[in-house]
């Protein structure tokens, strides 16, 4: 399986809901890294697994309605406890929208697989994979 990994971040506020989130309850800031890394069993006819540009500009546009946002009062999100786990598996979907709407050109309808990994500090990370299709 060959695979190729686009970075970006996003800065948000949140608090959560329920005893186990200890002070992380009280509204609180994070910086996520956000690695989405794209996958396909073989490369395209141009040897690529998916357009970087096209990749890196999609990404970009995905997180811009995030970021900078307090989680809480996003309607979207009313009811869940935004975690890094959670957030991974939201920007998942919306990249997986993305590939099916055909944003990231011709190389985008070869990826079998998505892995979303939101680095949250430097010794704590979460992701979500699955597949695009099926």
């Amino acid at each position: 399986m060959y695979a190729l990994t686009v970075r970006d971040h996003l800065m948000i506020a949140h608090s959560f809901k329920g005893d186990i989130f200890g002070p992380a309850q009280n509204l609180h800031g994070a910086t996520y890294v956000v690695d989405m890394t794209f996958m396909r069993p073989d490369l395209d006819d141009d040897d690529l697994i998916v357009d970087i540009g096209l990749a890196s500009t999609v990404l970009k546009e995905l997180l811009a309605p995030l970021n900078f946002q307090n989680l809480d009062e996003l309607p979207e999100f009313k009811g869940r406890n935004t975690t890094t786990e959670f957030m991974a598996r939201t920007l998942f979907e919306r990249m997986r929208e993305a590939i099916a709407a055909g944003r990231l050109g011709p190389t985008g309808k070869g990826l079998s697989d998505l892995r979303v990994t939101l680095g949250e500090s430097h010794i704590a990370w979460a992701s979500y994979e699955g597949p695009l299709h099926g």
